[in-house]
């Protein structure tokens, strides 16, 4: 049994973050690494707690009574330091969620398994239950293991009678790099392992062969895997993309558990401890509970051990003690276990001070006074810095570290806090000071497929609302009018005048942004000074979208060149990439061949976030415009990237007969005119340059592809010299961070732009570091750097004092770190030959300008240092950060301002965003709140500042779609869109996100747009069942909110303008008139039709009586919608 055991370490789940359903995750959030476990030693550190953790190494079964919910935790962390497993069993699914949470505070290091309920008894399942299987088998494996982790379960879950240890062991397959497996002996173990064979592998449990490749997507695996034979003999093992097909990874082996284990089920999850804890959460709610799961159906007996038969599993046969440990809140007998020790937690419940602010820091200073110490958590950044203004205002002492008298803020999450008198210490969570929030919880999923981009609301922000203008946001208010329940959004508008906005209509309202440093003045609501700014940016935006048509619908009608579909060189060339290519990328490269293909010509937009592969993209089109018989041009906006492109240009196309030139100021004139003769000739196929190529000396026999490279560098000279081109080749445009202009003209559909926001496999976010200069920082971490075989850029923007910079650092570094310098003015000789040395690893820093920012690939530099980063632009510092990060190590970046400097609000911005998003992939945020810093002065250029400023950005853009595709229509007589109604449901029951369901503020305003804007069923089918994955199941206000929310989108389909409750009937109004008389409503059934009571006039209007309803009124309404909607169609389709 134990080389078995053994084996099972291979089970081990491959992603590295844990398995639990309830992780948070947030561009808001942040957390502080290891502090819980930090503040663990800390409490260990005082003598009558220690006295409860020298508990844990006595004799079994322990009691431990007293201690609230986040408490627990701390004494499950304090008893966790072995290298074994533990098994967590708690009483309901919310105590998952809040023991995960808390659990990932206080034991960082700890892996986290779900265990969950599976349909039925011994995991015999359909394929559409393997996700919970798999959960299910991870846990396990993770317990055979035998390593240091925590499996969660509810009674329920755990009760649940499985196969035993040694089934699985018994059943498990494995196939390695080099073993030799006849692929029939091989296809006969995956059907007795339970898996189906199908024609090509999309889903969990699946097998297929085509020759000498069988794909398996193993149950415990998250992406399927391609095992590649030569003759019998495992020749390759590749992890592949469910969706493309295509692969991502390669493995030397991998574990496969069954599908469907057959056998006697006997044993539970507690069997699979050989050696480790158990906690009991509430043992007596547990049996409740399990009483409860027994008397739903009579059934459960047989799938389930009882109480003390669950209690016997983890028992049965193990020869180790100090196994079970019970928490209760209130001392109770637990015959079962038979106690050996008990203790009493005297740890306290923090009060919620519900926002009561003074009362909260009178309580802390008298606290602070006596001697304790206090930790104050918040994952939020905008309520840790509200938190650190109390703090200043209150004038309570503050300190680093956890210390007596003084209070420390730390970036955590717990589910609530607690005090500990014998400590002295006290837990405090921002929901304790401002009142209780839920956490967030993601469902996973795939990539998203649209970018969205919501600014979070905050009091005070200024919005801007369709019908009243511009004003200023409150908050949200839960109003009572006539006994029904609703949320409502607080605008101040000029004077007194405020609106409370039914949360049904927030489509209606956008975040003002406008151009920075400018405050909108208030509007005064129902008065005209909306709507003389609405109709003069309606004016103008008639003509710039005239302007923009002319130019892009110009192009569909030119005849362009239509270059050859892929060539067998261009797959020869293209299997030289020495990477997997990532889905987004064989996206885009798809999307740039056909716009090659078509006969007009193509603008596209590549925007892909640093380190992306964008570079692959293009020469891939320029391969294909040359083997079409053309020649193409790469333009970028500096030396250095030119001459990189130009190496690995050269590098990948030389094999292939393609003749490339590099034009840039290194070269000579002597070079020049001969590119410039064979560019006349055709005999040149590719010119790689900077703005030189855009010359009026430069004659090109064939041009057929343009690329650019970083559009934002370049000036508007240079866009319009190209644009000149535009009506007789192709352009290809990438970006990491488009300007507004091209983010705007894509996302209106003005221009085809494709988003690659996959990072590259084994590709790590770059740990970023805001703060003042230090030499200390700077020394250690060059120093860290070189010690680890890496080297360092440093950032120095200033040309007239640069040398002075480097004497500075060769006075705090050693002598044996080599510098070099490098900046834009230097002779172009000694600049290449500087960046060729720093690229061949002779120098250990570059110190250099911003002349790396784009482009430069050096994977081994992985540490970068910017001075004076608060004058940079925030696109710079981007792309100069992306520098980094471009291997398999660890990037870090700091981004310096000067000691004492007082920073203005648009540079902290700048350098807050940076720091906020770390991730990788967040080129598109950095570019969308770029807009929102420096407002949109350069969005459509300087002639749209004002209409931008007057009605913002938000507002300006919808404008503008609606212009765009009003006019598209016009332009080819088409009839123009007709937009579905805003359609208002009014009816008397409750029917909103309550505060008990969802509490916090800004995620009520997140789902509540979302419904209002849900545009199909299929996608508010979708909403619903994230919101219920992230917030558990609704409350009944909840269950009507999303029955009015499915109304009204059937409603909108059907033209219906509003439904509306008047108390004793209900009155349903048409939009207009046409579907009144396109749709037989005689059709209906008359069950229906003797309800429906036709009013005169128009539009269409129909009432009926309340009293002609049976049951639930939103039910009925819900079911006759559906109805007409299924009447309708069915007719249309006879017709």
């Amino acid at each position: 049994m134990a080389d078995e055991i053994r084996k099972i370490a291979n089970l081990r789940t491959e992603a590295s973050a844990p398995d639990l359903p309830g992780r948070i995750q947030s561009e808001e959030f942040v957390f502080d690494e290891m502090i819980g476990a930090e503040l663990v030693q800390e409490v260990c550190r005082h003598k009558d707690i220690r006295s409860v953790e020298k508990l844990f190494s006595l004799a079994d079964p322990i009691m431990i009574s007293g201690a609230g919910d986040s408490q627990k935790a701390l004494l499950t962390a304090m008893a966790a330091k072995e290298d074994s497993p533990l098994i967590i069993i708690v009483p309901s699914q919310k105590d998952v969620f809040r023991w995960e949470m808390d659990l990932r505070f206080f034991a960082t290091d700890l892996h986290l398994y779900y265990f969950p309920l599976v349909e039925e008894t011994g995991f015999k399942v359909t394929f559409s239950g393997t996700e919970r299987l798999r959960d299910r088998m991870r846990g396990l494996a993770s317990l055979l293991d035998g390593r240091r982790s925590a499996v969660i379960a509810t009674v329920v879950e755990a009760a649940q009678k499985i196969i035993s240890p040694s089934g699985i062991l018994e059943n498990l397959m494995t196939i390695h790099m080099g073993e030799v497996i006849e692929r029939e002996i091989l296809v006969g173990k995956l059907v007795k392992l339970g898996y189906e064979r199908v024609d090509q592998v999309e889903r969990c449990g699946h097998f297929s062969v085509r020759g000498d490749i069988v794909d398996i997507f193993a149950i415990n695996e998250s992406h399927p895997f391609r095992v590649e034979f030569f003759d019998d003999e495992v020749d390759g093992i590749r992890v592949f993309n469910e969706d493309t097909q295509r692969s991502i990874d390669i493995r030397d082996d991998i574990s496969i558990l069954p599908a469907v284990i057959r056998g006697e089920c006997s044993s539970s999850i507690l069997s699979y401890l050989n050696s480790g804890r158990i906690f009991y959460d509430e043992p007596q709610r547990c049996e409740e509970e399990l009483k409860k799961y027994f008397h739903e159906e009579a059934e459960n007996k047989e799938k389930a051990f009882d109480w003390a038969g669950l209690v016997k599993t983890g028992r049965s046969g193990r020869k180790y003690r100090n196994r079970e440990i019970l928490f209760s809140f209130l001392k109770r007998d637990a015959d079962l276990f038979k106690v050996k020790e008990t203790a009493t937690w005297k740890g306290r419940t923090m009060v919620n001070y519900q926002r009561q602010i003074s009362l909260f820091f009178n309580d802390l200073t008298r606290l602070l006074k006596e001697g304790w110490s206090a930790v104050i958590l918040t994952p939020r950044r905008s309520e840790r810095k509200e938190l650190e203004q109390y703090l200043s205002d209150y004038h309570v002492p503050v300190s680093q570290k956890v210390q007596k008298g003084k209070v420390t803020l730390y970036n955590g999450v717990l589910s609530g806090g607690f005090e500990l008198p014998d400590a002295k210490m006290a837990f405090i969570t921002a929901g304790d000071i401002f009142g209780k929030q839920k956490a967030r919880r993601y469902k996973a999923g795939g990539k998203g497929k649209q970018i969205r981009y919501f600014s979070d609301l905050e009091p005070g922000d200024y919005v801007v609302q369709r019908v009243h203008g511009i004003g200023k946001y409150i908050g949200v208010k839960t109003i009572e009018l006539e006994g029904v329940h609703r949320d409502y959004i607080t605008i101040q508008y000029a004077g007194a005048d405020k609106l409370y906005l039914p949360m049904e209509q927030i489509a209606s309202l956008e975040k003002y942004i406008g151009p920075e440093g400018q405050t909108p003045a208030l509007h005064r609501m129902g008065g005209v000074q909306w709507d003389k700014v609405r109709r003069k940016a309606k004016k103008s935006i008639e003509e710039l979208a005239e302007k923009l048509l002319a130019v892009y619908a110009d192009r569909e009608i030119t005849e362009g060149i239509s270059f050859l579909p892929d060539t067998a060189e261009q797959r020869e060339f293209e299997d030289t990439f020495p990477f997997v290519e990532t889905d987004d990328q064989l996206e885009a490269i798809q999307a740039v061949k056909r716009g090659m293909e078509r006969p007009q010509p193509m603008d596209m937009l590549i925007c892909g976030d640093v380190g992306f592969g964008k570079t692959e993209v293009a020469m891939r089109a320029v391969f294909k415009c040359v083997m079409s018989g053309f020649q193409a041009m790469v333009l970028c906006p500096t030396t250095v990237l030119s001459s990189q492109h130009y190496k690995t240009f050269k590098g990948r196309m030389d094999s292939f007969g393609i003749n490339i030139a590099l034009l840039n100021r290194f070269t000579t004139m002597r070079e020049k005119k001969e590119i410039l003769s064979k560019l006349a000739s055709g005999e040149m196929d590719v010119v790689i340059g900077t703005h030189a190529v855009l010359s009026k000396k430069i004659e090109c026999r064939h041009l057929g592809l343009l690329v650019v490279d970083e559009e934002q560098r370049f000036g508007v000279m240079q866009k319009e010299k190209w644009k000149s081109w535009s009506k007789k080749l192709d352009i290809l445009t990438l970006s990491a961070t488009p300007i507004p202009r091209t983010l705007h003209m894509s996302l209106t559909g003005v221009r085809d732009m494709v988003a690659m926001t996959q990072p590259p496999a084994n590709r790590h976010a770059i740990q970023t570091y805001v703060t003042e200069y230090d030499d200390t920082i700077v020394k250690d971490a060059i120093l860290h750097e070189k010690a680890r075989g890496g080297q360092t850029y440093f950032i120095y923007n200033r040309i007239e004092s640069i040398r002075a910079m480097e004497a500075h650092l060769r006075d705090i570094l050693p002598s044996d770190v080599t510098i070099a310098v490098a900046y834009g003015q230097m002779d172009g000789r000694t600049l290449e030959k500087i960046m060729v040395d720093f690229f061949e690893k002779k120098y250990d820093v570059l110190l250099c300008t911003t002349i790396i920012e784009n482009g430069v690939d050096q994977p081994n530099a992985n540490t970068m240092l910017v001075y004076d980063a608060d004058k940079l632009g925030l696109s710079q510092i981007y792309q100069m950060r992306g520098r980094v990060g471009r291997s398999e190590k660890i990037a870090r970046a700091w981004f310096f301002y000067r000691q004492g400097k007082v920073l203005s609000e648009a540079a902290e911005k700048r350098l807050n965003t940076i720091r906020e998003f770390t991730e990788l992939g967040s080129g598109f945020k950095i570019a969308m709140r770029d807009l929102e810093i420096r407002g949109a002065g350069n969005l459509l250029g300087a002639e749209q500042h004002g209409n931008i400023a007057g009605v913002g950005f938000a507002t300006y853009c919808n404008m503008l779609e609606d212009t765009v595709s009003r006019l598209r229509a016009e332009r080819e007589n088409k009839p123009v869109p007709k937009k579905m109604p805003d359609t208002t449901v009014e009816l008397r029951q409750d029917a909103y996100l309550d505060e008990d369901y969802i509490s916090n503020e800004g995620q009520k305003m997140e789902i509540y747009r979302r419904l209002a804007v849900a545009a199909s069923e299929e996608e508010l089918t979708d909403l619903i069942d994230e919101v219920i994955d992230r917030f558990g199941s609704p409350s009944r206000p909840a269950e009507r909110l999303f029955l009015v929310s499915r109304i009204r989108v059937q409603a909108r389909r059907l033209g219906i303008g509003s439904i509306l409750d008047e108390g004793q009937t209900l009155l349903i109004v048409w939009a207009d008139e046409e579907p009144m008389h396109r749709w037989n409503m005689n059709r209906l059934p008359h069950s229906y039709m003797s309800k429906l009571h036709f009013l005169p006039g128009s539009p269409a209007r129909v009432r009926i009586k309340k009293t002609d309803i049976q049951g639930n009124t939103a039910k009925w309404m819900s079911d006759f919608i559906e109805e007409i909607t299924k009447e309708i169609y069915s007719g249309e389709k006879r017709a």
